[in-house]
């Protein structure tokens, strides 16, 4: 199984050096945002770079479709999303590299976050790593398409659990942005395919 983690802490951070920062992105900035207020409150989320849409008022400022993805409102919200991206992410990260797995998780998730806030017709304050996280779980569905040889079977079925319960969750959950998931999705589909294809591609040359 692809997903299971069984290395030391030490290891972990050593064979995962992004995943590892990022996490502790989450960690430092919900205590400093506890510290200074609330997680849940807005102007402590707006302060910290949270994003948001105000329909008939100026658009917000660009760097907030990065900054939201490392920001969470509630502990509940932190655990989830960190969590997800320690058990999930590893593989990801080693197949691609550092370097170009840290440039397709901002990228799914500063795009996710992009549609949504196009898609929104409403007044929202949003955050949270899930644009970048489904953009891993796209990533994972393209392999168990197009390249299942490197998945094995549990890993494949784990997929698809994941992503039916993730679905399921977005639609019966309130105040979960069902957008964001989608377009960081689909954003992180099209982004693996790029770079599968970028990569062959290399190694015909």
């Amino acid at each position: 199984m692809l997903f299971v983690r069984n290395e030391s802490f030490k290891e972990y951070i050593r064979r995962y050096p992004v995943t590892s920062l990022i996490a502790l992105v989450h960690v430092v900035l919900f205590i400093l945002m506890e510290i200074k207020g609330s997680s849940v409150n807005t102007k402590t989320l707006l302060d910290f770079g949270a994003l948001y849409s105000v329909p008939g008022y100026l658009p917000p400022e660009w760097w907030r479709f990065f900054t939201a993805m490392f920001l969470h409102i509630g502990l509940s919200h932190l655990l989830f999303n960190t969590f997800a991206l320690i058990i999930f992410a590893p593989p990801l990260e080693r197949m691609l590299g550092s370097a170009r797995y840290a440039a397709f998780y901002i990228i799914s998730g500063a795009l996710g976050s992009a549609i949504s806030f196009m898609l929104h017709t409403d007044k929202y304050v949003a955050a949270g790593a899930s644009g970048a996280i489904y953009g891993l779980y796209a990533a994972y569905l393209y392999l168990s398409i197009f390249r299942r040889q490197f998945l094995d079977q549990g890993t494949r079925q784990t997929i698809v659990i994941i992503l039916v319960s993730g679905l399921l969750f977005s639609l019966i959950v309130p105040n979960v942005d069902l957008y964001t998931h989608l377009g960081g999705f689909a954003v992180g589909f099209v982004l693996f395919a790029l770079i599968v294809e970028i990569l062959k591609r290399k190694d015909r040359r």
